[in-house]
C-alpha cells in the first residue's frame, strides 16, 4: 500500500502554489523567504497573504521541546563539555530551521488559503 500524503502537506513540501500544487511559492534561492507576487500557473495572488513570523514561531517551539531534552538526554549520558553542547546544538537548529522553515511557511500559507478562502478572494 503505498501512502499518498494531502494535497496540503504535498504542496507544503514541495512548496507550491496552494491552488494549483503546481507553481513556485517562493523567489528563487536557498535562504530567500521571500512569497512571489502571484502563482505564475494560475496567478493566485500570494504576497498579500503572507504567513510574517508564524512559521518561525512554530519551529522554536517544536525544536525547543525537542532539543532541550535531546541535549539533555546526551549531557546525562555521555557528559560532554559545554562547548561540546553549543556547537552540536546549535549546528542542529541551524540545520533543522535551514532546511524546515520554507516548508512551514508553505504549510502555514496552504491553511490559510484551504481555511480562510475569503482572505484570497479579489
Amino acid at each position: 500500500m503505498v501512502f499518498i500524503l494531502p494535497n496540503l502537506y504535498r504542496n507544503a513540501l514541495r512548496c507550491r502554489c496552494p491552488r494549483c500544487g503546481e507553481g513556485k511559492l517562493f523567489k528563487p534561492g536557498f535562504a530567500t523567504l521571500s512569497v512571489v507576487e502571484r502563482c505564475d500557473i494560475c496567478g493566485l495572488q500570494l504576497a498579500k497573504n503572507d504567513s510574517g513570523d508564524g512559521p518561525a514561531v512554530f519551529l522554536i517551539f517544536i525544536l525547543g521541546f525537542s532539543l532541550v531534552p535531546a541535549a539533555l538526554l546526551i549531557d546525562a549520558l555521555a557528559r560532554p563539555p559545554i562547548w561540546v553542547h553549543a556547537v552540536l546544538w546549535t549546528a542542529a537548529a541551524l540545520l533543522i530551521c535551514g532546511f524546515t522553515l520554507k516548508p512551514a511557511k508553505a504549510l502555514t500559507i496552504g491553511i490559510q488559503f484551504k481555511y480562510r478562502p475569503q482572505d484570497w478572494e479579489a
